[in-house]
């Protein structure tokens, strides 16, 4: 059996950055090694190209009366900048007070050892354990799954299973072990408004033409009303309310108003009427600005009128909202609500559906939910309170991950999703880092879970 600390070291000095070319040898080699991790294991293994990075897809046990769990993970990370921002070398890992400090330690090379160690251990006690076990491991997570959903639909045949089994969530803090069942959707666009055919002078033409920038400003400004909701007609008609077993989860959670601002640095909440902070971040639809751009941005000052101005949205989605049933209710009141004396453009990006899972013995759990994602699902709340004392909380998170809802849009699978990073690993962030004590839990974790799963 291998040692999962020295193999995660291994891996993260693989500088697998999906985002940048100059890194494709790092993501060559960080692809080759898990690939042959597998094989060593005694996976068949099969490198599955795509437009851009392949998936590894990697298979044992073939007994159709076998459960079938299909474990995924991603290999690429995120662009280390600002590197004058790091302690350590981001691809050089260094373990010091119990962390591994590494750029993909978190997300998501750490959680994926962990499920890989854990599988490694089962079938060195049980070469022949009655489990089919296929691994799914992308490349293009951290770029948003660019050619994801391509490579289910050319698959579905070898992806038939029981569900998925992930841990590219996150839990509070190291005692309390969260199953995340619910993550929002996304809709994005970019909003470009054009004034006059080029730039000009303040002090020759202002006044008698409507500036952009103060066009995109009184749009942007009519899209909430004081109290924090989002002043859009329609937009909140389609959401579905939280059961009182998720709120009652959330308050056993026991997080503190004042901690969690500390932690943010704010001064006070913004939250829609009726909702706790916490609420609003898991239960509530969003629409945020993510950037501004348009006139002069260097140091001191040049009397421009600018030709363009833009802005980024996004809007997180939740249960009931789709991007297609949300999209025109957004647009349409854009358009009207542009300034007159200037041109509009909208372009759309990228969008998620929301995903909800229900887990079993709850007040809406589905009548016709799989057994064996149900078996699955109290094996792993066994697991989680014999791992870590307690039993786990059943949590949506506020995130979007567009490939779970692909996952069940395609294969018609849902996700068993125990998390393992914390809110100080500072995922996407310089010094990112993974707690060792959560990793070993994790392993505990998933090698338990999947052997219950096994003797069921």
């Amino acid at each position: 059996m291998f040692d999962p600390i020295e193999k995660l070291k291994e891996y993260v000095r693989h500088a697998s950055v999906s985002a940048d070319p100059k890194f494709q040898s790092g993501m060559d080699g960080a692809r080759d090694f898990v690939a042959t991790l597998l094989r060593d294991m005694g996976f068949a293994v099969e490198v599955v190209p795509t437009a851009l990075h392949p998936v590894i897809l990697a298979k044992r046990g073939d007994n159709p009366a076998w459960p079938h769990v299909i474990i995924y993970g991603h290999y690429d990370v995120q662009p280390p900048d600002p590197l004058d921002q790091w302690h350590t070398k981001p691809f050089d890992p260094v373990i010091k007070d119990g962390r591994m400090y590494g750029r993909g330690t978190a997300d998501n090379k750490g959680p994926l050892m962990a499920h890989l160690a854990a599988v490694g251990r089962l079938l060195e006690k049980n070469p022949n354990l009655p489990l089919r076990i296929t691994f799914m491991v992308e490349g293009e997570e951290e770029i948003g799954s660019k050619h994801f959903k391509e490579f289910l639909l050319a698959n579905k045949e070898k992806l038939r299973g029981d569900f998925v089994f992930l841990s590219d969530t996150g839990i509070p803090n190291p005692d309390q072990m969260v199953v995340t069942v619910g993550l929002r959707g996304m809709f994005a666009c970019e909003v470009e408004i054009t004034g006059p055919k080029s730039d000009l002078h303040s002090g020759m033409y202002g006044g008698v033409l409507m500036n952009p920038l103060q066009a995109l400003a009184e749009l942007c400004a009519s899209l909430h009303t004081p109290d924090g909701r989002v002043n859009i007609p329609g937009f909140y008609d389609r959401v579905i309310e939280p059961e009182k077993w998720e709120r009652e989860q959330l308050a056993t959670l026991g997080l503190k108003e004042k901690d969690f601002a500390a932690f943010l640095g704010i001064k006070e909440f913004h939250t829609p009427p009726g909702y706790t902070p916490f609420e609003a971040i898991r239960f509530l639809p969003t629409l945020e600005f993510n950037g501004f751009s348009g006139g002069y941005q260097g140091e001191g000052t040049k009397t421009v009128i600018p030709a363009k101005a833009r802005v980024k949205i996004t809007c997180r989605l939740v249960p009931g909202q789709t991007p297609d049933n949300m999209r025109e209710t957004i647009l349409a009141t854009i358009r009207a609500r542009c300034p007159k004396g200037v041109t509009l453009t909208i372009t759309e990006q990228h969008s998620a559906v929301p995903y909800v899972v229900i887990p079993p013995d709850r007040s809406n759990t589905p009548k016709d939910q799989s057994p064996v994602l149900a078996r699955a699902f109290r094996a792993l709340e066994q697991s989680a309170t014999d791992v870590w004392g307690k039993p786990p909380l059943y949590l949506r998170e506020g995130g979007s991950v567009g490939l779970i809802a692909d996952l069940k849009q395609v294969l018609g699978l849902d996700a068993v999703m125990p998390g393992l990073f914390l809110p100080e690993d500072n995922l996407h962030a310089p010094n990112e880092s993974f707690h060792l004590g959560v990793m070993q839990k994790g392993i505990e974790l998933s090698e338990q879970t999947l052997a219950a799963l096994a003797k069921q």
